[in-house]
């Protein structure tokens, strides 16, 4: 008899593994146990068939067991790993706190689970441009993962920007914990007509 994953199954081993701290999920490496209809959407939603998921708790410990190997999405607990879809990235990033200026900037992110990265060597900020070549600004969470900086939260962030060198290119960009994180090449910029 084959056993199907089920939410229910998945949620119960991630609360047990919760209650000894982090879930080591870098270190489990279960059989992968097929598909849930379980879909992240643009904007950070998690739904499960379909429906969101409006229980915040169990949308934080679903993002605790989150892997990300060959550019495919998963649940991991110690006995089982699932697939389940991605529209974008995984988290978003909902706000920041900054400390300091300049060179000496300190950008700490918050995203919609409650997760928290300072923006530096281990968890880089970058800036794609989406389908339509608007910035799509990112920043690493945590192992492979990401998080798309919000609107707002990207508006503020060029409020703080300077311009840099960045290759042997000018850029516009950011400082956080001692490095420069280009967003877009000083030449790009619009021009002021004054």
């Amino acid at each position: 008899m084959i056993v199907r994953p089920s939410a229910d199954s998945v949620l119960a081993s991630a609360q047990a593994a919760a209650k000894k701290g982090p879930p080591p999920v870098h270190l489990w490496n279960p059989p992968f146990c097929g598909d849930l209809d379980i879909r992240i959407a643009r904007d950070g939603t998690w739904f499960y068939l379909g429906t969101p998921i409006g229980r915040p708790g169990m949308v934080r410990l679903f993002s605790s067991i989150l892997k990300k190997e060959d550019g495919r999405y998963y649940l991991v607990t110690p006995v089982e790993k699932v697939g389940i879809r991605v529209d974008d990235a995984p988290f978003v990033a909902v706000d920041f706190e900054g400390e300091g200026t300049g060179r000496d900037q300190v950008l700490t992110f918050v995203t919609q689970v409650g997760d928290r990265a300072v923006a530096g060597p281990d968890h880089p900020i970058r800036v794609a441009r989406d389908a339509s070549g608007a910035p799509a600004p990112y920043i690493l969470i945590r192992s492979n993962l990401e998080a798309l900086i919000d609107r707002k939260s990207f508006y503020r962030l060029a409020d703080l920007g300077c311009h840099g060198d960045h290759g042997n290119e000018s850029w516009f960009g950011v400082w956080s914990s001692g490095r420069f994180f280009p967003m877009i090449r000083s030449a790009e910029l619009p021009q002021d007509p004054g």
